[in-house]
């Protein structure tokens, strides 16, 4: 999971020598992330459900030689087309390994406190592994070359593969044709890349421009024809009943509005430090290094919190706390101090998302049971990446709009730029706040707390002859 994180922000400070190197012009330099993101939202869906029916560990090991084979590819590219190509697999790559993983830590650690244990873990390494990117690709940026970003991934690709194939346990599935639905799977994975696709390219063409609104159109006619696929086949690829789960459903929601308000604050935020401040790649690493340290601490803590209050209890003030560090960071001046400026904003949101990860993935994979946990994890990714794609894509816009008509008020660039910041960061606490009135609204108390208070719990979809003992 590492691996798979650290490839989706290692690429961002290479960029420069890779244009230089291979000849890439401005405008077509994008694609070398574009494609990677691209391919990776749109398989997640369909992976996840892959490996419900055929197990999970052989799409697991599947995705994980691809991902290696891409990124060897991806190493040896001396054109910009064999590069672009060779990241849109790698991204299938991704999905298909990322996909499953969480549906497999839930069934492989079924007793609370260790479940709660392996999911902080899980969370700490999907949260901090974007801060982590920024330093490697800086180090062997400077160190080597641009090729060993891509090239690092082999080796641990074949030493993960060897430990799975030695430590995890092969499990059957339940079969394709418990929903082997082709023709659904097309109409989806259709739909999530058009979709995300659309969401990239807006900071192109314009959200009203003829591109987007075409786009926009078939991502949205592809999803209107799977819903009537899957509402009127015999083994639907996507079982609605998923989504009667109250915990389901709130959870997606809640992770589109934090991963839309992160993403776009990841996103801004080196960019004023790069273009206010002017850090380099490795200094914008640095500076972001507290609100990793504090998402490893919190991650590993969140364990135990989890099992004692119950993921909700430990939810709910962890978005609160994530609304104070942006609404904080919202107020970060020109010439600002990092001590007190943008320390004291970091930290905050460090904590409350090194809670609020964990948190929400027991809640969200608590109501789909084993037969579904492939499916839910799916689903659970994708919705973080759709959520970072449409939060990153407006705020791009909001913020350019913003710098630009200063600019043409003669305001100076510095400040004309940090005003746009500023503006999204303080729009990213807006979606943080409708985030926490949802999931109290939304949410109940989740499958491996342990008080007495939360005894009465949602029954997890697809196991309900289960006994108590074996879903905890």
């Amino acid at each position: 999971m590492l691996m798979i994180v650290l490839d989706a922000t290692i690429v961002n400070v290479a960029l420069p020598s890779i244009r230089s190197d291979l000849g890439f012009t401005q405008s077509s330099l994008a694609w070398v992330v574009n494609a990677y993101l691209i391919a990776f939202g749109g398989v997640l869906l369909l992976a996840g459900r892959l490996g419900d029916l055929v197990g999970r560990r052989r799409v697991f090991l599947a995705g994980l030689a691809v991902f290696t084979a891409a990124s060897l590819l991806c190493g040896l590219s001396i054109r910009p087309e064999m590069l672009v190509a060779a990241r849109f697999v790698q991204g299938v790559g991704g999905a298909m390994t990322s996909a499953v993983i969480l549906g497999m830590v839930v069934t492989l650690f079924t007793e609370p406190g260790e479940q709660a244990r392996a999911i902080g873990i899980y969370s700490f390494v999907a949260a901090a592994g974007a801060s982590i990117g920024l330093l490697a690709g800086g180090f062997l940026t400077d160190a080597l070359n641009w090729h060993w970003i891509f090239l690092v991934n082999v080796p641990i690709g074949i030493i993960a593969a060897v430990l799975a194939l030695r430590l995890l346990e092969a499990d059957r599935g339940i079969g394709l044709g418990k929903g082997a639905d082709v023709i659904g799977a097309f109409l989806v994975t259709a739909a999530l890349l058009l979709g995300v696709y659309t969401i990239i390219r807006t900071t192109d063409f314009g959200w009203g421009s003829a591109h987007t609104v075409g786009f926009g159109a078939a991502a949205i006619a592809s999803l209107m024809a799977f819903l009537v696929r899957e509402s009127r086949t015999a083994n639907p690829l996507v079982p609605f009943r998923i989504f009667e789960s109250r915990n389901v459903s709130g959870a997606n929601v809640v992770l589109v509005l934090i991963f839309a308000a992160l993403f776009g604050m990841f996103f801004l935020g080196s960019l004023y430090f790069q273009r206010v401040r002017g850090y380099d790649p490795l200094g914008i690493g640095l500076a972001f290094l507290p609100f990793s340290l504090s998402i490893a601490m919190l991650s590993f803590a969140s364990g135990p919190l989890i099992t004692r209050f119950g993921a909700r209890s430990v939810l709910l003030p962890s978005l609160v706390l994530m609304g104070i560090g942006l609404l904080y960071f919202s107020r970060v001046p020109v010439d600002a101090a990092y001590s007190t400026d943008v320390l004291p904003a970091l930290f905050p949101l460090g904590v409350g998302f090194g809670l609020a990860f964990p948190a929400l993935m027991a809640l969200g994979m608590s109501g789909a049971g084993e037969r579904n946990s492939g499916l839910a994890s799916g689903l659970l990714m994708t919705t973080q990446q759709v959520g970072g794609a449409l939060g990153l894509s407006v705020f791009v816009s909001v913020s350019a709009a913003q710098t630009n008509g200063l600019l043409a008020a003669s305001v100076a660039e510095p400040a004309a730029l940090t005003s746009g910041y500023r503006l999204c960061f303080a729009i990213g606490a807006g979606l943080v706040l409708v985030a926490l009135v949802v999931a109290s609204a939304v949410l109940r108390p989740a499958e491996g707390t342990q008080q007495p208070a939360l005894q009465k719990r949602e029954r997890p979809l697809g196991d309900p002859a289960l006994p108590a003992a074996r879903i905890r």
